[in-house]
């Protein structure tokens, strides 16, 4: 988003349809609670949220403090202390979670898929509890880690169409299917997808041709020439996890609750999605489609 102003009016948009269909299937304990309104909406929450991962600052309380107290407190009349904000946090995470759904692209009938690690600590602080039985010990091709994996798919326009979040020690071709399900039309990947029953499992369910590069003791396949070229272009998901983690900041080794946790990838991927220009493929010298 090129404005503070636009991307509020994109999420209050969204707020006002979301939320009133929200309250009415919230279910409740029986007891009478006490529901005192707040002076900061539900959109101007996610606002300040989201707009943290478009900022030049590294630390959310210095963006709160220097940022919104000092030069937004016209457009925000009710803000409210750090503290109080950030108790007010966890109650967005499920309308993040729905609103970064309509922030995807559209489905072009090509994809690329790869998932990236989200450390939550220093290798020298594993034995931390905050993400006890969340997250866990994994390997990247560079190093151990403990966190997170983030798996994603993207369409040639940079867009993202998917993503899943699961432990450090996930195998990366575990949550495909549930993450190619609603996708169409051929799909590529690095030689750590290689798997011949995978590529049936998603042909047979959902049509799509599934070009995972093969590994070095492997065999060449026969392919169509579009799909060889295209296959050679998946380093554009690798530039689009480069700007999520540099740009937007989904990766954060200080956290202090997984909630939280959650809530910055979560704003992380919605400001990478009104991101106004996208590590895109011109593919012009593409040939027709696979049949």
């Amino acid at each position: 988003m090129s404005s503070l102003e636009e991307l509020f009016c994109h999420v209050d948009d969204f707020c006002q349809a979301f939320e009133p269909q929200w309250k009415r299937q919230l279910l409740g304990n029986g007891l009478k609670t006490r529901n005192r309104p707040r002076s900061l909406g539900l959109s101007e929450i996610m606002t300040i949220l989201i707009a943290f991962h478009q900022s030049h600052y590294r630390n959310f309380k210095s963006y709160y403090h220097h940022q919104v107290r000092q030069y937004w407190s016209d457009a925000f009349p009710g803000l409210v202390s750090y503290s109080r904000f950030v108790t007010w946090m966890p109650s967005c995470m499920m309308p993040l979670c729905c609103y970064l759904k309509t922030c995807f692209g559209a489905d072009t009938g090509i994809g690329f898929v790869d998932a990236t690690s989200l450390k939550v600590c220093h290798n020298r602080r594993i034995s931390h509890r905050v993400f006890k039985g969340i997250a866990a010990r994994g390997k990247t091709s560079v190093d151990w880690f403990y966190g997170l994996k983030l798996h994603l798919v993207v369409n040639e326009c940079g867009e993202l169409l998917n993503i899943t979040v699961t432990p450090g020690n996930t195998d990366d071709r575990k949550p495909v299917l549930n993450l190619l399900k609603a996708l169409t039309g051929r799909v590529f990947a690095d030689p750590g997808y290689v798997s011949k029953k995978l590529a049936k499992e998603l042909l047979d369910a959902f049509g799509i041709h599934f070009f995972a590069k093969p590994r070095r003791n492997q065999k060449n396949q026969l392919m169509r020439l579009n799909d060889k070229l295209l296959s050679r272009k998946r380093s554009i998901i690798e530039t689009v996890i480069d700007q999520l983690k540099n740009i937007s900041q989904i990766e954060h080794s200080r956290h202090r609750s997984p909630t939280n946790c959650f809530i910055n990838i979560l704003c992380g991927l919605i400001a990478y999605c009104h991101q106004p220009k996208k590590p895109g493929l011109r593919l012009e010298w593409v040939l027709a489609p696979t049949a």
